[in-house]
């Protein structure tokens, strides 16, 4: 039997990759692409990271790592080596065997979901696209977006997936300041449009990744990801519930999940705070709800999570009242300065930071405000700028009340407590301090 020109191209892309002599192009050179861009890079592929953001491709092209999780030395290495080279010019994505797509997707001000970043990104895929590409989504989005939106627009100029080229959706699994699991050692799940982008995908990945698993479509791996966040933000929901409800009944809450954790099956710990941020957790579920919507389903219990988690801010704010009334203050007029304002420890993220809306409900009941954080040296706010000062300097200006909203493991809590003023603390930093001067969740 003759071999079809696909045929043949598909043979000769498994080839180049199973012998890592495929070139792999990463769009989006961010918290996800960068840090899989330098793991390709390592295992031996000659890699194009590829931004519209300049500064970026200059950044890495003079070895500067702008990703915590990007140690420079690596970076420095493939880039040193030639196995790593970041680009503006989207052209160049006729080059590669391989298109890895990880852009964002947040959502609108509707709370809908804002796919213009992936639209831009395969439109640049679609016009550079040959016979025997394979393209993979791995930016988090609704079941059904590899299918209905991607594979048409790359269809368009008449290549056929799972033929012609090859599509495939890999989620994104990053947790941004985890030391212990990295892009290495993360499983990585896929989902081809057919047999032939799944085997493809998997090839793909096993040069890389330790552990891949293959699922039947795009649209289960799509829902895959949805899952995994969707059950970190409901069972925050309910953590935060019961803080709210310990709080009513005097029952310290952090106390009651240690003793509860002790149980070794039937139980996970989750632990209470100001409310949800990064790019993931406060997002997902509003894309699975959308999409869920679309399909004539309500997700009552996930949207229900969502409010209880999106309160926690003006709850936080609240417990700042009731500090402050203790000294017979108001927070109208009073100095506060707020510990941390990356939405999680050890990161420079504050995309989605809950601490963005502590001080902005603060500012807007009229307190001064002030904060530290070691990873955001400056912070739009209120149509000006706050910048991060010193956490000793601030506590010798002794602050009418600190807020602790992000346990950076920089800061000195012990200072913060022998500092004497009244301290909201929002993630049990200062557990091992008493003092009537300590306000809890």
């Amino acid at each position: 039997m003759s071999v079809t020109p696909a045929a043949s191209a598909y043979a000769r892309l498994l080839d180049r990759i199973r012998a890592k002599q495929a070139g792999i192009g990463v769009i989006g050179l961010g918290y996800v692409g960068l840090p899989l861009a330098v793991e390709f890079a390592r295992q031996g592929f000659r890699v194009t990271g590829f931004d519209v953001d300049e500064q970026k491709t200059r950044q890495i092209n003079a070895c500067r790592s702008y990703i915590p999780d990007v140690a420079p030395h690596d970076l420095e290495a493939v880039v040193a080596s030639g196995a790593l080279r970041a680009t503006a010019d989207m052209a160049r994505l006729a080059e590669m065997d391989v298109v890895d797509i990880a852009v964002p997707t947040p959502l609108r001000k509707t709370r809908d979901p804002d796919l213009s970043y992936v639209v831009r990104a395969v439109e640049a895929c679609a016009a550079a696209l040959r016979p025997g590409q394979l393209i993979v989504l791995e930016s988090t989005t609704y079941p059904g977006t590899t299918e209905e939106v991607v594979r048409p627009m790359l269809e368009a100029g008449g290549l056929r997936a799972d033929v012609d080229f090859f599509l495939a959706f890999s989620p994104e699994r990053v947790d941004p300041g985890n030391r212990q699991f990295t892009t290495r050692n993360i499983p990585k799940i896929v989902g081809g449009s057919g047999p032939a982008s799944t085997e493809a995908a998997v090839a793909l990945y096993e040069a890389a990744v330790e552990r891949v698993v293959a699922v039947s479509s795009t649209r289960v791996a799509e829902m895959v990801k949805l899952l995994e966040n969707t059950f970190r933000a409901v069972n925050i929901g309910l953590v935060n519930e019961i803080a709210l409800m310990c709080h009513k009944m005097d029952i310290n809450v952090w106390e009651v999940i240690e003793a509860a954790r002790t149980k070794p099956f039937g139980f996970m710990p989750f632990y209470p705070g100001p409310g949800i941020g990064g790019h993931c957790i406060p997002i997902d579920p509003h894309y699975l709800s959308w999409k869920a919507r679309q399909n004539g389903f309500e997700c009552r219990f996930i949207e229900l999570a969502g409010h209880i988690n999106a309160s926690m801010p003006a709850y936080v704010v609240e417990r700042v009242a009731e500090a402050l009334n203790t000294a017979r203050r108001s927070i109208n007029g009073s100095r506060i300065h707020v510990f941390g304002v990356a939405y999680k420890r050890d990161v420079g993220d504050v995309r989605e930071s809950p601490a963005l809306d502590v001080l902005d409900l603060l500012a807007k009941r009229g307190a001064v405000l002030s904060y530290s954080d070691p990873f955001v040296p400056e912070l739009p706010h209120g149509g000006g700028v706050l910048r991060s000062i010193d956490p000793a300097a601030a506590l010798a200006a002794a602050p009418d009340c600190s807020v602790i909203c992000t346990d950076h493991s920089a800061f000195d809590y012990a200072a913060i407590v022998a500092a004497g003023g009244l301290v909201v603390d929002t993630r049990n930093a200062l557990g091992a301090f008493r003092a009537p001067s300590i306000f809890r969740l």
